[in-house]
């Protein structure tokens, strides 16, 4: 499946195909959200749960040159 076929899909089809096919790397906490780094076709896909509302806000592909990469490169081994 492409990335965009990937954006395409519903919240609910990027958490069941998250949940089944994909393997959870780290969590971390950015301002509001809890965000979990999964590692799915070898591609690193962010899940940004906002634990006040209890509800995930977005499933995105990670952005490598977003401020955010600091809090996992002392986790994963990855290239910018």
């Amino acid at each position: 499946m492409s990335r965009e076929d990937f954006r395409r899909l519903t919240l609910h089809k990027k958490i069941q195909i998250l949940y089944t096919d994909a393997t959870f790397v780290v969590a971390i906490r950015y301002y509001s959200h809890k965000v979990n780094l999964y590692l799915w076709e070898n591609e690193y896909v962010e899940v940004f749960y906002n634990h006040k509302l209890d509800k995930i806000d977005k499933i995105d592909f990670l952005n490598r040159r977003h401020s955010r990469m600091k809090f996992y490169l002392d986790q994963i081994q990855i290239s910018i």
